[in-house]
């Protein structure tokens, strides 16, 4: 956006622009800087902190707080004061004089009231009151609320299918609780004693915040809820092909940025274990399965409309190895020599029965596997692997071939339309068949 004053354009009408954007569009106009203006009549709710360098003194002085005591919504309880010049040395003149009958009137002839508030007060007030809500949340949790019982509470059992969602409410409820917890704890932190807390006290707050932190953590970790940046690796892509010039990157080897089921197929299961999920070591061997069984299911869950018959093939495997789990104890590094498996397969889908003809064509795949499945009225899917095979590579050509390039932002357009015609003519025009087939590729990355 540009601030630069136009040809032709008076200062009274840039200044009349700059106010209203400063009210009515905040999140473009952040930040206002101006010297001896705005005083009165100037009313912007939005405005949260007002930052002062020049010398004020009694009602002037209250004009200025009062341009930021204006209630914005839930989230501006109140407004910040930032006082470069010490002003308010003398609080109780300035007030006298702010509490006498020369009150700022604003536009629509109402006035102002205001509160001066410590800030440290109020920090503390926030804290113990962020505190009491996240620990009366946790109360139900059983005792000894080691991390496997916050787990559990919060995550559920792996066990069960459903067990994610029907936890997802409280959960959420969780890290809103964690999030107010230390974002009021790093309000105050630089001046706890000065709060009122003792040395003690002080160092109970810190614990606690990294407690909370640290099962937040963990929490995301064991519901695999932690930011997976693959769905929107296409875009990004696309972007930095369009846009970004570099040098080819060099492989700094770090695993930081990978997902647990990435850094499993990199690094091995145990690596994985050691790196990610138990690197503090306070996680028992059941919660260390139950985390990489809710990493696998959350995958299935988010990738499953993509290709429909793999995933469903995961799932089967997925059950099976819950059950494994369910056994005794000595059988865990069978169990994770197995999840490892079944992890290779799902990232790589590598998949033994793929004919061989298909194998250069990784792409096709899951055509291959979802033309038996299709919800069909005429089209009828041949039982010969190689007729299958071929007509795999057939669909796969008319794709490259006949797709044109944005296909899949207009899928009812003309553009979806053609490539839903050439699908039709080669699923014996059956109309079923077509659009459960068009569902699917539209949601391919390499088509």
């Amino acid at each position: 956006v540009d601030y630069i004053l136009k040809k032709d354009q008076t200062t009274k009408a840039y200044e009349e622009k700059i106010k209203q954007e400063f009210i009515n569009e905040p999140a473009k106009m952040k930040l206002l800087i101006v010297v001896s203006k705005l005083l009165t009549g100037f009313d912007a709710p939005s405005c949260t902190y007002i930052y002062l360098d020049d010398i004020l003194r009694d009602h002037t002085l209250f004009q200025a707080i009062c341009r930021t005591n204006r209630l914005d919504g839930d989230n501006k309880p109140f407004g910040h004061i930032v006082d470069y010049r010490n002003l308010f040395a003398n609080v109780e003149e300035s007030i006298a004089v702010y509490t006498s009958d020369e009150l700022d009137t604003n536009d629509d002839g109402t006035q102002d009231n205001i509160k001066l508030g410590d800030w440290r007060e109020d920090g503390k007030r926030d804290l113990e009151e962020a505190r009491e809500k996240l620990l009366y949340l946790c109360e139900p949790i059983p005792s000894p609320k080691h991390m496997e019982q916050y787990l559990r509470y919060f995550g559920g059992d792996g066990e069960t299918e459903k067990a994610l969602l029907d936890t997802e409410p409280l959960r959420i409820e969780f890290y809103k609780h964690v999030a107010s917890f230390v974002r009021a704890y790093s309000q105050i932190a630089e001046d706890l004693i000065g709060c009122g807390y003792s040395l003690e006290e002080s160092k109970r707050r810190k614990q606690e915040v990294d407690h909370f932190s640290e099962i937040r953590d963990a929490l995301k970790q064991y519901t695999g809820e932690v930011l997976d940046i693959m769905p929107f690796e296409r875009d990004m892509r696309h972007l930095i092909n369009m846009y970004v010039t570099a040098e080819h990157p060099e492989d700094s080897g770090r695993l930081d940025s990978y997902s647990l089921l990435e850094l499993v197929v990199e690094s091995g299961i145990n690596d994985a274990i050691a790196q990610r999920i138990n690197a503090k070591n306070k996680l028992s061997k059941q919660s260390i399965a139950e985390t990489i069984i809710n990493n696998v299911r959350r995958t299935i869950i988010r990738d499953r409309l993509n290709d429909p018959r793999f995933y469903a093939k995961m799932s089967e495997l997925l059950d099976d190895l819950i059950q494994l789990k369910r056994q005794a104890t000595e059988d865990y590094e069978e169990f994770l020599r197995k999840a490892e498996e079944l992890i290779r397969q799902m990232q790589g889908k590598e998949q033994d029965t793929i004919p061989e003809k298909l194998k250069a064509v990784p792409r096709a795949y899951v055509i291959y596997n979802n033309l038996s499945g299709l919800a069909a009225d005429k089209f009828v899917c041949p039982d010969n692997e190689d007729e299958l095979a071929d007509l795999t590579l057939r669909l796969d050509q008319v794709m490259r071939e006949d797709a044109q390039d944005g296909w899949k932002s207009e899928p009812d357009g003309p553009k979806g339309r053609k490539v839903k015609a050439r699908l039709y003519e080669i699923l014996d025009t059956d109309g079923n068949a077509t659009e459960a087939l068009f569902d699917i590729l539209k949601r391919q990355e390499d088509y």
